[in-house]
């Protein structure tokens, strides 16, 4: 559930809100243009007390919006400030305003000469793997341009994200297959990767399959695909639902 942020006069009664309401049916919460890990902390704590309050056995998780250059700034204190954190959203929208950035649709590119978030996703995606927490990209606006969303799921997906936001369901389908794995790709993965380890009980540092050399360093980027769950027709995927709309009128 998404709550608004900690400046208005609205965030301090959406939590209490919420958290009395959903109670122990609420599995994370997500705080919306913080500015720094201080902000992230005063969520922390009002969920603290209101656990105890309501005698929660499961700790509610922190979803975090990176939406202003301050929080970009501030983000490595932010991806570690509380062990509720579970992921860091890049918010390109707010951010562009924010930062000045030229741009028409929100998460479009405009006429920049390559990919113009790519320093803010590569940021927030390195503070959110070295936390151990998720990183996932924002919506892309123009829903009708599946080809824009694709390619600026590619460019999420590339640096290490594991996902990007859905606005409608046109994108549904493109996020899925671009952040799933194949069957196929998953397979040669892992043989690959089982490839490796015979070849290490030989005493060797080093096999090759198909004319591709496997060490200990394709061992840990391979592992990055064979571990992940696979996308089929018959078997889609659980999709973890992220509202979109505070519960109080917006500032």
């Amino acid at each position: 559930m998404r709550i608004n942020d900690v400046t208005t006069e609205w965030c301090h009664g959406d939590i209490i809100e919420i958290v009395e309401t959903a109670g122990a049916n609420l599995d994370t919460i997500m705080l919306t243009k913080p500015y720094g890990a201080a902000d992230v902390l005063f969520l922390d704590r009002m969920l603290n007390q209101l656990e105890k309050k309501l005698k929660l056995e499961r700790k509610i998780g922190i979803e975090v919006l990176i939406e202003e250059v301050q929080a970009l700034q501030n983000v490595e204190a932010i991806a570690t400030c509380s062990e509720r954190m579970e992921c860091l959203v890049f918010g390109m929208g707010d951010y562009s305003g924010s930062q000045g950035i030229d741009i028409v649709n929100i998460g479009a590119t405009a006429d920049y000469p390559g990919d113009i978030f790519h320093f803010a996703r590569f940021r927030i995606t390195m503070a959110a793997r070295a936390a151990k927490i998720d990183a996932v990209d924002g919506p892309f606006a123009d829903f009708k341009d599946e080809a824009g969303y694709r390619q600026e799921a590619r460019r999420a997906r590339s640096l290490g994200m594991v996902g990007k936001w859905a606005i409608h369901p046109a994108q549904i389908a493109p996020a899925l297959e671009i952040f799933s794995p194949t069957p196929d790709a998953v397979a040669k993965a892992r043989n690959m990767a089982a490839a490796y380890r015979e070849a290490e009980a030989k005493g060797l540092g080093a096999v090759q399959i198909d004319g591709v050399m496997i060490d200990v360093a394709v061992l840990r980027l391979v592992k990055n695909t064979s571990t992940k769950p696979t996308c089929t027709a018959s078997e889609p995927p659980v999709l973890r639902h992220r509202c979109s709309t505070p519960l109080s009128p917006p500032q």
